[in-house]
């Protein structure tokens, strides 16, 4: 195939209308909003689209294909952002020297778009043939996907490759290794008293919580690819009250299994042996994703896909990330799974995230010669 063609002047005023549009996990009006633009967009073309009610404190995720399964490729985005309602009044979307702005602009709304324009493309084009192709968006992958994640197994099953769209990295490298991942969420009840008349008929909640903090961070193994962060606290009434509830949530990464179940050994031995007398803790989560790791089937699908860099006149490189996408979960089923095909940015989930626009075109390019290459594989 050549090149595709698409509209530049009409994508950016696209992108520009779904990123002035408020689409937190939780803002269900804007997802409702967003699902509605790709809904239409791919009836028009002719495409199966459904729409999937999984909460009602979630938008609708869509399913989108061009015929019934197995495909060739199963496509995921997501349209939710991080980012809390009344944003977009803030900081709406802007261009400034060669660059986008706005809640949300790369992670992921360039990226949803640049799959309707480049699948279009291809159909007008008649480059798609008998390639199946299976698109699902999703309203809550921000959140972790904790509804969505069985949807998008059984769809991942039904597919010989995952692509997840995820925003190249800033060097313009895609991805194919990303952390496991998880949260613990810790009670510590105590019990109150006067810290001045009666101090030592309290059991101090925050005391026991310190001890934690210190403990949690010592099950840090950077070298391995390990992280453990309490990331929030919360505990006490008032200075003069001996605290009787604290509360603390915790980030975990790993690359590796037995690293997750050092850290939960290291808890249960923290619950074991509390240093308050008295102390109740009580400890709930745990994985919410498995690692994303390469297998010989990856490295196949990323060598096709270099190949089809070169023909673009694109050098394909590699990177490995903390992060957590939906392609954690296809690749723990054993699917060759990439991410990191959509345009180029940075500084996502932050006020200065941005698109490179000089990337969008590329880009897309790459992503439609990707699908095909991944298609003729066997």
């Amino acid at each position: 195939m050549n090149t595709v063609a698409f509209n530049f002047t009409q994508y950016m005023k696209d992108l520009e209308y779904l990123v002035n549009i408020d689409s937190g996990s939780h803002t269900v009006a804007g997802t409702v909003q967003m699902a509605d633009f790709f809904a239409s967009a791919f009836a028009t073309l002719g495409w199966n689209v459904q729409r999937l009610e999984l909460a009602s404190d979630i938008g609708p995720c869509l399913e989108v294909s061009n015929g019934k399964g197995p495909y060739d490729v199963l496509i995921c985005v997501h349209m939710d952002t991080v980012f809390a309602e009344g944003t977009v009044a803030k900081r709406p979307f802007t261009v400034r020297d060669g660059q986008a702005f706005g809640p949300g602009v790369v992670d992921m709304k360039s990226c949803c778009l640049s799959v309707l324009y480049g699948l279009r493309a291809m159909q007008e084009d008649g480059n798609l043939g008998g390639v199946k192709v299976c698109v699902a968006f999703n309203s809550e992958e921000e959140i972790g996907s904790h509804r969505a994640r069985p949807w998008l197994e059984q769809l991942s099953q039904q597919s010989r490759h995952v692509f997840v769209i995820e925003g190249a990295r800033a060097n313009g490298a895609l991805v194919n290794m990303r952390k496991g991942g998880g949260r613990y969420s810790l009670t510590f009840t105590g019990l109150a008293a006067h810290a001045g008349v009666e101090p030592e008929k309290g059991i101090n909640a925050v005391n026991e919580l310190g001890y934690w903090i210190v403990a949690l961070q010592q099950l840090n193994n950077y070298p391995a690819g390990t992280s453990v962060n309490v990331g929030v606290v919360s505990g006490g009434s008032a200075a003069n009250v001996v605290p009787d509830l604290a509360q603390a949530e915790v980030d975990f990464r790993f690359t590796d299994y037995a690293e997750a179940k050092r850290i939960r050994a290291g808890i249960d031995d923290l619950l074991a042996r509390p240093h308050t007398p008295g102390i109740q803790v009580h400890v709930e989560g745990g994985i919410s994703r498995p690692p994303m790791v390469p297998t010989d089937k990856t490295d196949v699908l990323c060598q096709a896909v270099e190949q089809a860099g070169r023909d673009l006149g694109i050098d394909v490189q590699w990177a490995g990330t903390g992060g957590g996408s939906d392609g954690n979960f296809s690749a723990a089923m054993g699917i060759p799974t990439i991410d990191g095909l959509g345009p180029i940015g940075g500084n996502a989930h932050g006020e200065r995230e941005f698109l490179n626009i000089d990337s969008i075109e590329p880009r897309l390019n790459l992503l439609c010669r990707s699908i095909l290459a991944a298609a003729r594989l066997k």
